[in-house]
């Protein structure tokens, strides 16, 4: 550890865990003579801290006391210090910095962020001085294989299926559940001797497959000009952006294969990301099918064990090619050549908490230290970054057509107050089931698309009409059939058995409104031979089983996939030719500036997976509105037409990219202090930027979120039009500051968001 001069520093400054923000600063220790020349600007510490000795978590950011004030001061020292692999490079510390500044979050919540929990220490105290241990992670796991025992007696259809799905050798206890054999069967095996059981080292289940027979990746003339542009734009020794605009099956990832395929022939990495678990699996193997073992994979579907494998395959240089969601792009490549985010109009590229950021912003970030090529893609692009790209800011490639030349779905817009007068009630239209039955005739596939799940959505009262909400948020409660109980989607409390009298005053509730699971047994009873899959955030909790739902339906086991917008993005089934969109009305009349953009996205997303290979697509949209203009421009497919209609209106109402937006979130017990501090809060800001002769800013509230009461907080927010520049971020932190000595934040705790748009 070398300090000014070169010499070996004594001192350290550090960035302490479980800090708050105003509390934030560096501390100064002195490092034990035993840990000389283990600790670096970038290692993970041990510290004592407070007025006591009790241990806690730190990172190394500087050497040397301030100023060289060493001998001045009364130092601690450090307790540990963990491994040279476990240290910070260069470029993940300046992150930490960079994810500080811009998202008003901690140092070590930036830390947190950039390390997979695996690969993370915690602190341990059995009797001796303090000491780091690496955080608990199974490195094995029960593995189960067939013995040459014979097998006499009588088999159950359950022992049967397990022997089976042991045919081809060894295999593991979770590979075995996910095709339904339970623990239970297995271990009656074992006893029997008929099955063998021993611990299998987990890194031996991670896919290792050898790099296979290269295969040609064929582009159309058109994809080759869009590939040519953006290879172009590769070469340079600087960084750049793209933004990829193609109808949907315009064959966009094919594009992206190419783009992945020049970066590693160079010698350089690959970084794709996709905004959810539920579209990682078909990406994952298109990219394995053609580079094999050197992908990478980082999501939160992984194990912790099976998360810091892979991050450690990364950090060896052992992956070229790393593909994941939100978090991957913190991944620790090195010689970034291009960066690839997927359906980049998505809001779960937002982080929702500390740190509050964008994957985009970081991701450009590190295109620009690795002099690489950031490529924005979508059928359906934010508002923001199509208007970057017209202006300029990056370049604009378009896909016009859709590949092979296969034509756009056919669209129709179903009346559902038509349908209602007529006498039907269910949640699918007369017209829609008419298709599906063809559908089914024909034995081809199916997806519709209802954004709730759950099997009711309200339950009201028949004498008070009170609605019955979750006892700690301000939101009613859903009706779960298959569980028998009430479920908040916000804090995740549950009620069972459900109610069948009203909690205020004893009268009937009548339960309405439709969710996923009410679809599926409408479902059932309508087409009763039809083989339904439901993908949810009920059905997919399970470990592998977005990726394990995924194959079956592509090999044809299920004939309607019936899901929330997990189903509407990114996926390619050549066997679906029939689209139906239920319920999208929620989310047309939706809160927020980007409730249009968010239901042309979707509804233009979800069409496009109808008709992608030789058979023609259709799809239906259900809605009672079946004239409104962001529907009919979804139906066409015409983004152009929409954008110009969403652009003026931003423009009109000063909305991005405009501006920026930051949401100022305050919460607490007590609702009338959470609005004091709000009102608080807001004094602090126009009193800073008078004084600064004006910064631009409007400052709207304090109102209620849109739902003021989650978990017993109440939630309060102040909505900050502005100009995201270092002057407006230094007026944020010093109102921050002054929230602190006034005493604050004992009463609300107050948070700063510049990538949401929920309660907008």
């Amino acid at each position: 550890m070398a300090g000014k001069g070169g010499r070996v520093a004594d001192c350290v400054q550090v960035a302490v865990d479980n800090a708050t923000f105003h509390f934030d600063k560096l501390y100064t220790y002195r490092v034990p003579e035993r840990l000389r020349g283990c600790v670096h600007v970038g290692s993970m510490v041990l510290i004592p801290f407070g007025r006591g000795t009790a241990a806690r978590m730190g990172v190394v950011l500087k050497t040397d006391a301030p100023d060289g004030q060493a001998e001045s001061l009364r130092l601690k020292e450090l307790y540990d210090a963990a491994p040279e692999q476990a240290r910070l490079s260069g470029e993940l510390l300046r992150l930490v910095y960079f994810l500080k500044e811009h998202t008003f979050c901690t140092y070590y919540e930036a830390v947190r962020a950039i390390i997979p929990y695996g690969a993370q220490y915690r602190a341990v105290n059995d009797g001796g001085a303090p000491r780091l241990q690496k955080r608990l992670v199974r490195h094995t796991e029960p593995a189960y294989e067939r013995t040459d025992t014979p097998w006499t007696g009588r088999r159950t259809e359950k022992q049967q299926a397990a022997w089976d799905a042991l045919a081809g050798g060894a295999k593991t206890r979770a590979q075995l559940e996910q095709q339904g054999v339970t623990r239970s069967v297995l271990e009656g095996l074992v006893k029997k001797g008929v099955l063998t059981v021993f611990a299998q080292d987990k890194s031996a289940a991670l896919p290792r497959e050898d790099m296979p027979p290269r295969s040609e990746i064929t582009l159309s003339p058109a994809q080759q000009t869009a590939y040519r542009r953006l290879a172009a734009l590769m070469e340079k020794d600087e960084a750049s952006a793209a933004l990829l605009h193609g109808v949907t099956s315009s064959g966009k990832t094919l594009v992206f294969l190419k783009l992945v395929e020049k970066a590693v022939a160079a010698g350089r990495k690959a970084l794709v990301l996709v905004p959810e678990i539920s579209l990682t699996p078909q990406m994952i193997q298109r990219l394995k099918a053609f580079f094999g073992g050197r992908v990478a994979v980082q999501h939160s579907g992984l194990s912790n064990t099976e998360r810091l494998l892979q991050y450690h395959q990364i950090q060896s240089g052992g992956a070229d090619i790393v593909v994941g969601t939100r978090s991957a792009v913190f991944a620790p490549l090195s010689d970034i050549g291009v960066i690839i985010i997927d359906e980049e109009q998505e809001h779960t590229y937002r982080s929702e908490r500390a740190p509050r950021y964008s994957a985009h912003d970081v991701a450009k970030r590190r295109a620009a230290e690795h002099h690489a090529l950031l490529l924005l893609a979508s059928a359906t692009p934010s508002t923001e970054s199509y208007y970057a790209a017209k202006n300029g800011r990056m370049a604009l490639v378009e896909l016009t057509e859709r590949y092979n030349q296969l034509p756009l779905p056919e669209v129709r817009l179903v009346d559902m107050r038509a349908e209602l007068a007529a006498g039907n009630a269910s949640s699918v239209s007369g017209a829609l089931a008419r298709e599906i039955e063809a559908n089914l005739a024909r034995d081809e596939q199916t997806i519709l698309l209802l954004n709730r799940r759950g099997y009711q959505t309200v339950g009201m009262c028949t004498a008070c009409h009170e609605v019955v909400k979750c006892g700690a948020c301000s939101v009613p409660m859903v009706y779960h059939k298959a569980e028998n109980r009430l479920l908040c989607h916000y804090c995740g409390k549950a009620v069972s058995p459900v109610p069948e009298a009203c909690p205020a005053c004893g009268g009937r509730l009548k339960y309405t409104g439709f969710g996923t699971q009410r679809v599926e047994e409408e479902l059932a009873q309508r087409f009763p031979k039809a083989r339904v899959l439901r993908m949810d955030m009920d059905t997919t909790s399970r470990r592998d089983a977005h990726a394990t739902m995924l194959r079956r339906f592509a090999k044809g086991d299920y004939d309607i996939m019936l899901g929330t917008q997990m189903v509407a993005k990114g996926l390619d089934f050549a066997r679906v030719t029939l689209v139906g969109v239920l319920g999208i009305d929620q989310l047309l009349f939706a809160h927020g500036y980007k409730a249009y953009e968010n239901v042309f996205s979707l509804v233009t997303q979800v069409v496009g997976r109808g008709g992608r290979a030789a058979r023609a697509g259709r799809a239906l949209i259900q809605t009672v509105d079946p004239n409104h203009p962001v529907l009919n421009l979804a139906a066409r497919q015409d983004y152009q037409a929409f954008y110009a209609e969403e652009i003026a209106f931003r423009r009109m109402n000063l909305y991005p990219p405009f501006c920026a937006i930051c949401l100022a979130g305050f919460s607490g017990e007590k609702e009338a202090e959470v609005l004091a501090a709000a009102r608080a809060f807001a004094g602090a800001v126009r009193r800073l930027t008078q004084e600064r002769g004006g910064i631009p800013l409007r400052l709207l509230g304090p109102a209620p979120m849109h739902v003021a009461m989650v978990n017993n907080q109440y939630r309060y927010r102040l909505t900050l039009k502005c100009r995201n520049d270092s002057a407006f971020r230094a007026l944020l932190g010093e109102a921050l500051a002054a929230y602190q000595a006034e005493g604050w934040p004992g009463r609300a705790s107050v948070y700063l968001d510049f990538h949401s748009d929920a309660d907008l």
